[in-house]
């Protein structure tokens, strides 16, 4: 197959599920992804490093605490995201990426498209959010 060819691919469900294409597809998909991440969480770094300067003024200094503080809850989501790319890289790779954890059935492309590290199918997801909303409500 040629490279330029491979670019415009998008799975579609006239193809067997996860085969060997769809497969390459959402890993080169996570794959970018958390590279754009760990490109990201260097420049956050960087920042961070740049900003660590001394502020003489009170208000800049509690102004540079309080950016320094949203970095930091950014990159804990960071960190946090990619522990679930590395997860579904991880099911790729033993052949359980793409089926819902609760039922075993399929995902939804769709869904992949748009949420590559999901592990539930909509109608599970929308069950398991329904039981937080019970719980959280009592």
């Amino acid at each position: 197959m040629r490279p330029d060819k491979e670019k415009n691919y998008r799975p579609s469900d006239k193809e067997p599920f996860m085969n060997e294409r769809q497969r390459d597809y959402f890993k080169n998909k996570l794959l970018s992804w958390k590279e754009d991440i760990l490109k990201e969480a260097k420049e956050t770094l960087q920042h961070l490093q740049d900003e660590n300067q001394n502020h003489p003024d009170l208000a800049d200094r509690a102004s540079s605490e309080t950016d320094r503080a949203i970095e930091l809850r950014a990159r804990d989501r960071q960190r946090k995201l990619i522990s679930k790319i590395d997860a579904a890289l991880q099911r790729i790779e033993d052949g359980t990426y793409g089926f819902c954890e609760e039922t075993g059935e399929p995902i939804s492309l769709k869904r992949l498209e748009a949420r590559p590290i999901a592990t539930l199918s909509i109608e599970a997801q929308e069950r398991h959010e329904r039981r937080e909303r019970v719980y959280r409500d009592d």
